[in-house]
């Protein structure tokens, strides 16, 4: 497992990252928070209530898009 956490690529604030695992596998949102283990992406904005939808994603669980 050392060696999972040696070549994960971090994200950073503002990159774009696409989810690879879980509930909203393949959405692409903007890293807002970058954490130690995970970082905090905003995906959209809710178009009723105008909040920002926000999900935290593990760095083993997105891929940075260019």
């Amino acid at each position: 497992m050392a060696e999972e956490a040696i070549n994960t690529v971090k994200a950073n604030v503002g990159d774009t990252i696409q989810i690879k695992r879980g509930a909203k596998k393949g959405k692409k949102g903007e890293v807002t928070v970058l954490r130690d283990n995970s970082v905090i992406v905003e995906l959209g904005v809710n178009k009723k209530t105008g909040e920002p939808i926000k999900t935290v994603v593990n760095h083993k669980n997105y891929k940075i898009v260019k």
